[in-house]
């Protein structure tokens, strides 16, 4: 996107001399026009003659012939206003005329954190990193800030790893790679691993979200990141979808050094979140990580002034960090490198100091935002997605969700039943049931499968019928979900092998347990089965 020109004018308004201007010494006359002796301009004011009368503080004589222009009673002015006032006052409202420029997306670029060690999410995480965990059936979770980055015009787009990145540089390999993959322009995707460097303090991994980045500044001093003016900073596992012009042109027009993005938010999850406190101009005055009791009490505010009304405001009284942050190329700069190099991470340190002497702006968010950090959120936010009318859909044909493209064939279904569910393409659906439940990519579910509000992920590979029958005649188990199978509630990773008869329900409602060498572990009450695990025949969960 281009950026737009603009040309400025001066506009003129014709001046008619008022009844009383024998109050100035000599016959000055006012008139307007490029040619005149005198004329007023929205640049200014200027006079013949006695000049210091304007200053003098005479009452106009009453007259009926009182001559007003462009709204101004001149009168007035010269009784009662001085020359400096009537200066800022047209001065201002040119100002308010003048149109914004729409901000330039190539002079973006956007860094897209790949995530801690991923504990919450574990065994989702035990071998990949966050944001390549599944997601929808048929993406990863990294597939959402990537294509939010591509449908608001941004290609340049930076991915720190450390932890587990193997599937997760492998799928950025294939799916975004300029040359092999899905083609967006001359921009550049780029995985930046943790790596140990020369110098003090070099033998460190990433620390923080901060830290991350800051080991990856000598980036911004890049010779192809040399016209860039401003860094996005994204997490690589929240769920929404967001147009990210309209992010950075808050971010401009309001003159802020960091922008925010945010949410209102109820008390259930408050404490989960940075919070933060905002003024009437949307700037951020206090911001406090993760608060709890009376610390979390206090940041409580009138959420009316991001647009709610005032029911929505009582139930959601907080505003709460989305972790998405613009700043300016030179100030993110200044905070890592001079004023908090020390500073590990964003929403606990930078963003709470840097808001007391930076200009840190609110910007609201008023769509569908989940951050995918417990395997709960995990399970509901994929749940959610089957609902007739879900608060997030990949179903848009402006703003798509980009993916592997994995050339498979069509799911085929045989005899099932299937209500409220999505069923990913390449998968076998022999009489079975389904409700309420995600279906990933090469899934083969046998005949008498009932499952209901339950993911199951899929496979990274096919098992043909005779090499299933072969294992099957072995008393093993083959690739899937066997025949006569119960699941309820429950996460089916990839590559796993349920055996037949198999029942998964948590029947004794067990909220919390470990069994990884049975294959399974149970999260907030949602039995979550491993990757490449195999289950049994006849096995109850």
């Amino acid at each position: 996107m281009a950026a737009a020109g603009m040309f400025a004018s001066t506009s003129y308004c014709t001046v008619a001399r008022p009844a009383h201007c024998e109050a100035l010494s000599g016959d000055v006359p006012f008139r307007s026009g490029f040619r005149g002796e005198q004329k007023m301009s929205s640049a200014g004011f200027m006079c013949g003659g006695d000049c210091a009368a304007l200053k003098s503080n005479v009452s106009p004589k009453p007259t009926a012939a009182r001559t007003k222009s462009s709204g101004l009673d001149i009168s007035a002015i010269l009784a009662e206003r001085p020359l400096e006032a009537l200066i800022e006052k047209t001065t201002r409202e040119r100002v308010k005329k003048t149109p914004k420029q729409p901000v330039n997306m190539t002079k973006v670029f956007s860094i897209i954190l790949g995530g801690g060690a991923g504990t919450r999410l574990n065994p989702l995480t035990l071998r990949r990193a966050k944001p390549a965990v599944p997601l929808g059936g048929g993406y990863r979770l990294i597939d959402v800030p990537m294509s939010n980055c591509i449908n608001s015009g941004i290609n340049k787009i930076y991915v720190l790893t450390q932890f587990n990145s193997t599937s997760l540089n492998r799928h950025l390999a294939r799916t975004y790679n300029f040359g092999n993959g899905c083609n967006f322009g001359d921009g550049y995707v780029e995985v930046l691993a943790a790596a140990q460097r020369p110098g003090s303090g070099g033998d460190k991994w990433f620390e923080g979200t901060a830290d991350a980045v800051r080991q990856y500044l000598w980036l911004l001093e890049d010779a192809k990141n040399k016209d860039v003016e401003d860094v996005i900073i994204l997490s690589g596992d929240h769920l929404y979808r967001m147009d990210y012009e309209d992010f950075v042109q808050k971010h401009k027009d309001s003159g802020a050094d960091v922008t925010v993005s945010c949410v209102p938010i109820d008390d259930s999850r408050a404490s989960d979140y940075g919070l933060m406190k905002i003024d009437g101009k949307g700037q951020i005055r206090h911001f406090s990580e993760k608060p709890k009791g009376d610390d979390l009490h206090a940041m409580q505010v009138d959420t009316t002034v991001l647009g709610l009304s005032g029911e929505e405001a009582k139930k959601k009284p907080y505003i709460a960090s989305m972790g998405v942050y613009v700043f300016k190329k030179s100030v993110l700069a200044k905070l890592l490198r001079w004023r908090y190099p020390l500073a590990n991470d964003f929403g606990s340190e930078i963003i709470p100091q840097a808001a007391k002497e930076f200009n840190v702006q609110a910007h609201l968010f008023n769509g569908y935002w989940e951050d995918i950090g417990t395997i709960k959120s995990f399970f509901d936010a994929n749940l959610a997605l089957t609902a007739e009318n879900p608060k997030f859909s990949f179903f848009d044909a402006a703003k798509p969700i980009y993916t592997s493209a994995r050339y498979l064939p069509p799911t085929k279904i045989e005899k099932c039943r299937v209500k409220d569910s999505i069923v990913s393409h390449g998968c076998f659906l022999r009489e079975c049931s389904l409700e309420n439940s995600v279906i990933g990519v090469r899934s083969r579910l046998e005949s008498g499968c009932d499952v209901k509000r339950s993911m199951v992920m899929g496979a990274d590979f096919y098992e043909t019928d005779p090499e299933a029958a072969a294992l099957l005649a072995e008393g093993k188990v083959p690739l899937g979900v066997g025949e006569n199978t119960k699941l309820r509630n429950c996460i089916v990773d990839k590559n796993a092998r349920i055996g037949s008869n198999v029942v998964i329900t948590n029947a004794d409602n067990v909220f919390e347990a470990a069994r990884p060498n049975e294959g399974f572990y149970i999260r907030s009450g949602i039995v979550v089965v491993c990757k490449n695990a195999v289950i049994k025949h006849g096995t109850v969960i």
